[in-house]
């Protein structure tokens, strides 16, 4: 199993922008009320913030082209995992010379 992403996008150009129109277009269905609520509900500065950066990564993961297979291999139980031991090991892997 690979670390890379299977579909590139630089950091200038996110497949969701991190903008409140680039959340809300991104999300399905009643996600994007949920998501103007918790909004309109926050006081600017870290709250705000707060509530950007989570629905923004829901947003990411409901622009996923592969979100339905990878949902349903999850439900299934047949979806790849890892331990963090493993993780670790192979990030020592890739920063020892």
């Amino acid at each position: 199993m690979s670390a890379q992403p299977v579909h590139q996008h630089s950091a200038d150009m996110p497949r969701v922008p991190r903008t409140i129109g680039g959340i809300s277009n991104a999300l399905r269905g009643g996600r994007r009320a949920q998501f103007f609520a918790e909004l309109l509900e926050a006081q600017q500065g870290p709250e705000l913030d707060g509530v950007l950066t989570a629905w923004w990564g829901r947003a990411m993961l409901d622009t996923d082209p592969h979100r339905d297979r990878i949902q349903a291999a999850a439900e299934a139980g047949t979806l790849p995992t890892t331990t963090m031991d493993d993780i670790a090991r192979r990030r020592k892997e890739c920063t020892t010379p």
